[in-house]
Formats: structure tokens, C-alpha cells, sequence
């Protein structure tokens, strides 16, 4: 199984940056990850939030390989704690699913196509963080998933 992190332009901010590819250098260990970077979108100013969202959502949808399980990184999707997040990703590996995409939006979320593209909406806090920090704290709950599934003493009960 492969998983992808597809996320909307690049990270601006260089420790995110460092902290984010730690964690990617540390799940390669475990699975074939990779993270896809759609380009941010150029001359916003003249675009409304709608057609900034719909726009971005059309290169999203682009770049998921068809039959993708898709999970969108959303404020109103499922929480779970660590371990639960863990049976989450274990039941992925049990699936025969080939390929998993965790999708980031951009500053204003995902367009209504991108919605109805998903089969899941997972949420990693109640709490607003930056599209960017959300880069580096999943790849670490990511990380922290599957030294939970392989009984490593990283996560402590």
C-alpha cells in the first residue's frame, strides 16, 4: 500500500519545512509514503473564496490516482486519539485498498467536488491550526500510527 500526503502549495515557513520531512524520512521506515504538492494558485486577489476553492479542488482531483481512498483533512471530520488513529491506518494495510490520499486543502478549504470525491473526513483537533502546521503534525500522528501498530515504544500508553 502506498500513502500520500497531497497538499495545496509549498510550505513557506523552513522549520515546519525540516519537521515535516523529518517525519516523512521517518515513515519511509514503514510504508511508501510520498507527499504531492499542488501549486498554490497565482493572481488570487481577483478570485472569490468559491472559485479559489474550485480551482484548487480541480488540480486535487487531478492529481489522486483513480481508485484512490481519498480522506480529506477537514475541521468537521472524525477525531480520533492516537491508538484509535492507528486502527484507522491498520485497517487501511488490511483493506487491499493500493493507494491512500490524506488531502490538506488550501486557506479556504475544499470545493464541493472534492467533498463528494472523498470517502472520509478526519479531523486532528477541535482547534484551527495553518494549513502548513497540519503538514508537519499528521506526518508526525502518521509516524507515531505505526510505531503504535508495530509495538514500538515511541507512543506512550
Amino acid at each position: 500500500m502506498r500513502i500520500t500526503l497531497l497538499v495545496v502549495g509549498k510550505t513557506t515557513d523552513s522549520i515546519v519545512e525540516s519537521l515535516t520531512n523529518l517525519y516523512i524520512q521517518r515513515l519511509k521506515h514503514y510504508i511508501d509514503f510520498q507527499m504531492v504538492v499542488v501549486p498554490e494558485l497565482k493572481n488570487t486577489k481577483a478570485l472569490s473564496e468559491q472559485e479559489q476553492k474550485t480551482r484548487e479542488g480541480e488540480f486535487i482531483l487531478k492529481s489522486i490516482p483513480v481508485g484512490s481512498r481519498i480522506v480529506l483533512m477537514d475541521e468537521r471530520g472524525a477525531e480520533y486519539t492516537s491508538v484509535e488513529f492507528s486502527q484507522k491506518i491498520n485497517s487501511y494495510l488490511n483493506s487491499g485498498v493500493k493507494n491512500v490520499v490524506f488531502v490538506i486543502g488550501g486557506p479556504y478549504g475544499f470545493s464541493q467536488e472534492v467533498y463528494d470525491a472523498a470517502q472520509e473526513k478526519i479531523s486532528l483537533s477541535k482547534m484551527t491550526f495553518s494549513h502548513q502546521m497540519v503538514r508537519a503534525i499528521f506526518a508526525e500522528q502518521l509516524y507515531r500510527a505505526f510505531t503504535i501498530i508495530k509495538g514500538e515504544p515511541y507512543h506512550h500508553q
